[in-house]
């Protein structure tokens, strides 16, 4: 009993005295480094946003920002291992939108819920499709492709990065606001579907600025809309799919930034606040413009709002047009 009560003791002026490990309080945060995990391989477009956000992140928190890429299973092996750690703001999540709002969809067993494992915090970029076509098709305007398209129904083939994949979505999803008939291509990535686009293997695709914009420019291909709410600073001869007559339409990869679920509040906010500060800044937005990003921020609750409807429209388009998870 007496040893008892001496370790008791020991334990309570240990911990009057601050030695004991207590969780940081969110007003401390971040007291060490911070961990953003990427689920993607370095290079690419999530990569380089990450990347780009975590250096101005460290220096505005004063804490150093590290990025972990944790490839695999298209983002979700990275999501995965944020959704299972510790809720204490040490661990942040950069998704793009195929572990978030597609892999629901296409993935019959996911390692967790994006809408109840993971927090959103704000919204950090977007990456938009282009509406793009070989130049043998007669067509200078989006109203001219989707009559031509109408008119010859089933002769006209896209191409996308692969079944299920994010340009393969947003082919059916305007198949099916249009009434459009068309084949679908898959390919093994942006690179051979560009490919055999400008060879004329195929008629049209979808895909980003950086692999579409300098055959646009060359003569190669011909870009009829671009799935932004704005026209792209380095494409203003293109206009938007709401000015060119299909407002419904949206297309392309996004990132955001994710909490474990029951993160702190008040971490949370300290995030966004720091993180919309710095995309609304001239240094990072134009950092991001220069590689084909868009910029564009939202309040915690205005990017909660936007992934619940990008999760319902995948999935209510999966529905319409029978895709199986697999």
């Amino acid at each position: 009993m007496e040893r008892r009560h001496f370790l008791l003791a020991s334990a309570a002026t240990l911990a009057s005295r601050g030695v004991l490990a207590q969780p940081a309080p969110a007003a401390a945060w971040p007291a060490r480094p911070v961990r953003l995990v990427i689920g993607y391989p370095p290079g690419g477009s999530t990569d380089v946003a990450g990347r780009l956000l975590a250096d101005a992140l460290s220096r505005k928190l004063g804490q150093q920002v590290v990025v972990d890429n944790r490839a695999g299973a298209g983002g979700t092996v990275g999501a995965a291992s944020v959704a299972r750690a510790e809720a204490d703001g040490y661990t942040l999540l950069l998704a793009a939108s195929p572990e978030v709002s597609i892999a629901p969809i296409t993935m019959k067993a996911m390692p967790y819920d994006p809408l109840r494992d993971l927090q959103p915090i704000t919204r950090v970029g977007q990456v938009p499709f282009f509406l793009v076509v070989n130049p043998s098709v007669p067509a200078n305007t989006l109203a001219e492709f989707i009559a031509y398209a109408k008119g010859n129904p089933g002769k006209l083939n896209y191409s996308s990065f692969g079944n299920n994949t994010s340009n393969h979505l947003a082919g059916e999803l305007f198949k099916s606001l249009t009434g459009v008939s068309s084949v679908h291509v898959p390919y093994k990535g942006s690179g051979p579907s560009i490919t055999d686009l400008i060879g004329g293997q195929v008629q049209y695709t979808f895909d980003t600025p950086p692999a579409v914009l300098e055959h646009v420019r060359a003569g190669k291909l011909r870009a009829l809309a671009v799935a932004t709410s704005q026209r792209l600073p380095g494409a203003p001869q293109v206009p938007t799919f709401a000015e060119a007559g299909l407002p419904e339409f949206s297309g392309g990869t996004w990132f955001g930034l994710f909490a474990p679920a029951r993160t702190p509040r008040a971490i949370l906010e300290r995030v966004n606040g720091e993180t919309v500060a710095l995309l609304n800044a001239p240094e990072l937005s134009k950092a991001f413009s220069d590689r084909g990003i868009v910029a564009s921020p939202q309040s915690a609750d205005e990017f909660a709002r936007f992934v619940q409807a990008e999760v319902n429209k995948w999935k209510t388009l999966a529905a319409r047009i029978g895709i199986v998870a697999e």
